[in-house]
């Protein structure tokens, strides 16, 4: 009798939330409703309701809004012209290291010369261009303006020299290089590297009396054409190429993803619409233009919503409010390490005259948002998972404390992800006696996937330049039998209202003493207990020893630590299998452009005193402290005689 009344009043409360014929909609509450577990599903149903509604409604929308790009073959310039139509001269873009504003009028005639200028000199449909600068409003003007005549863009991480550089840019095939003259001695060096046939373009001043031969003058030949728009493209549609993002770099050298113009779109809509943003919110965009966050999520608001964006050049912990008050923003976009450097800052009064109602972005470590949030009263964390190739986003829609994201508990069919078992050790996904992965349950970590479709323009897969590297990141047999699915290569968990954690990626989890360690969760220990310093924690192989060592690099450049007191502080703050057995402290720990710290070589470099010029100690329980680890301490680790 509970079961059969339950099961009416969620049928009632779903009847009135969806427009899901009568049928369809009777069967699927009682069979979710019994299978889930009665008076459970329905603590769960009436939890979590309101959120899964508006992130149908979401997922509806913007469903709705690729299909009628789709049927319109609409582009990314396109729909931008759209937004010009609408309020030409509200102000779209402001560069923060001039001040100076453009109206959408201004970005929309400035990429019309961009399209005009290399039309003129012999670039068609197809062609990739590589873009090597610094971030500002030119930078928008400058691919844009590119894609309304169908070049490919290659957004080249203006941080990469020598062999990365040069690796970006050949991997892309580029046929010209747009470069800001403040990166000029950079393209110097790797001028040998580069195809003799590649044509160069400088965008301001160069940081050096002379360019390479044959340098064009990029703001000369741009004031010399045409603002009227470049005549209308019919070869490119909403699934075609729109520009190539790198990935960071943190394991080997970059990969190029493809960005289709209608990745672009669902990755900007899906935030816009998600997060509840407004047509008058001011964005403070001061992310890397190469990459997703920086350029889709955030520039994107501009260029497909009509938002003002200030773009700032590179992220400064001191100027951020600063700048926030004085172009009066109401959106913040932070990535990676962003809001501990800003809690690092000493405490302003700026810091609480701003009018910022919501900080955007991934990365916020949950040991410090609460301390962030109360801090600089911001009263919504937008935060959200995802990366420039994948297909299975989420996002923390309702500000749940630490999240970021979540999946529908009732309705876990409409949005086709899936946290599926992985082997501990190996990280290799587990599949069950039909050969299919094994999904997880509530509380228990797992690999995220998303189903691919590739006819779909919210399921599909587009890769990497790299057909190999495409290849590894699909897997087959996933869901179900004959299905494929995108591997997110990082592990969450969920609980049981279906939010999502953020854990490790692939391979940043390791075993010691029988016991999973998280390096994400230890990495955000022992920065908060060292005053928000930058720590890098990774696992380190040790001859005879089960599982790996948990190491520690630290930033330490003026030789503050006392490793007395870091001891006793993490006594109290991890559990003992959790505290790393070695240091390195280091001057910095090295970091991509994107605030993702790089460990790969540390990781190979493991704790040998005769390979590494930093500081080393190691964990002695006896002494309880760190004790300095020299040569002899490691020989006498690496024969046995001295047991961890």
């Amino acid at each position: 009798m509970w079961r059969l009344a339950t099961c009416s009043v969620v049928f009632l409360l779903l009847r009135s939330l969806t427009a899901l014929p009568w049928p369809l909609l009777c069967a699927a509450t009682c069979a979710l409703y019994l299978a889930s577990g009665g008076r459970t599903f329905l603590g769960i149903f009436f939890k979590t309701i309101r959120r899964d509604v508006h992130a149908a409604g979401v997922l509806l929308k913007v469903k709705l809004n690729v299909r009628r790009n789709l049927k319109l073959n609409n582009t990314i310039p396109k729909i931008f012209h759209e937004v010009v139509q609408r309020h030409p001269d509200k102000i779209a873009l402001i560069f923060e290291g001039t001040g100076v504003a453009w109206s959408f009028r201004d970005l929309d005639e400035f990429s019309n010369r961009v399209a005009n200028c290399f039309r003129e000199q012999g670039f068609r449909t197809g062609d990739v261009v590589a873009l090597f600068m610094e971030s500002r409003s030119e930078y928008v003007g400058l691919w844009l303006g590119m894609a309304k005549i169908g070049v490919e863009v290659a957004l080249i991480n203006f941080n990469l020299r020598m062999d990365a550089l040069a690796h970006c840019i050949n991997i892309s095939r580029a046929k010209a290089i747009v470069f800001g003259g403040e990166l000029n001695t950079a393209l110097k060096e790797i001028h040998t590297l580069l195809g003799k046939s590649i044509s160069l373009y400088c965008c301001g001043e160069p940081d050096s009396s002379e360019v390479l031969p044959g340098t064009e003058n990029l703001d000369h030949l741009l004031e010399a054409t045409s603002s009227r728009p470049p005549p209308p493209l019919q070869s490119r549609g909403f699934t075609d190429r729109l520009f190539y993002i790198y990935t960071s770099g943190t394991t080997g050298m970059p990969k190029a993803a493809i960005v289709v113009h209608s990745r672009y779109y669902r990755m900007a809509a899906l935030v816009y619409y998600g997060f509840r943003m407004r047509t008058d919110d001011i964005v403070y965009d001061c992310l890397p233009l190469y990459h997703s966050a920086g350029n889709i999520v955030g520039i994107g608001q501009c260029l497909l919503h009509g938002l003002t964006v200030v773009i700032r050049r590179k992220f400064s912990a001191s100027r951020f409010w600063d700048d926030c008050v004085k172009y009066r923003c109401t959106i913040v976009q932070y990535i990676g390490e962003i809001c501990r450097y800003l809690l690092s800052q000493p405490e302003r009064a700026v810091e609480r005259q701003h009018r910022v109602r919501m900080a955007l972005g991934n990365g916020l470590r949950p040991s410090i948002w609460e301390d962030f949030t109360s801090r600089f009263h911001i009263p919504q964390v937008a935060e959200f998972y995802g990366a420039t190739e994948c297909n299975c986003s989420l996002g923390n829609f309702d500000n749940k404390v630490g999240a970021c994201g979540f999946n529908s508990r009732i309705l876990p069919f409409v949005y086709p992800i899936r946290l599926v078992k992985v082997n501990e050790d190996t990280m290799e996904l587990v599949r069950g006696a039909d050969g299919v992965c094994i999904p997880c349950k509530p509380g228990e970590a797992g690999q995220l996937v998303g189903r691919i479709v590739q006819s779909d323009p919210l399921r599909r897969f587009d890769g990497y330049v790299n057909e190999t590297a495409t290849t590894k990141k699909v897997a087959q047999d996933v869901f179900k039998k004959g299905d494929a699915a995108y591997l997110s290569g990082d592990v969450l968990v969920m609980d049981e209202y279906g939010y999502m954690y953020f854990r490790d990626r692939t391979g940043d989890t390791f075993r010691w003493k029988g016991e999973n360690v998280s390096t994400t969760e230890v990495e955000g220990t022992l920065s908060r207990i060292l005053g928000m310093t930058d720590v890098v924690v990774y696992g380190v192989e040790v001859p005879g020893a089960e599982g790996k060592a948990g190491m520690a690099a630290i930033a330490d450049p003026n030789h503050q630590i006392n490793l007395e007191t870091f001891y006793t502080d993490l006594e109290v703050a991890l559990p003992q299998y959790a505290r790393p057995i070695f240091l390195r402290l280091l001057p910095a720990v090295s970091k991509t452009g994107t605030f993702k710290f790089q460990k790969t070589d540390m990781r190979k470099e493991g704790f040998d005193p005769r390979n590494i010029k930093d500081k080393l100690y190691l964990l002695d329980q006896k002494q309880r402290t760190y004790i300095q680890l020299d040569e002899e301490l490691f020989r006498s680790i690496q024969s046995g005689k001295r047991k961890l």
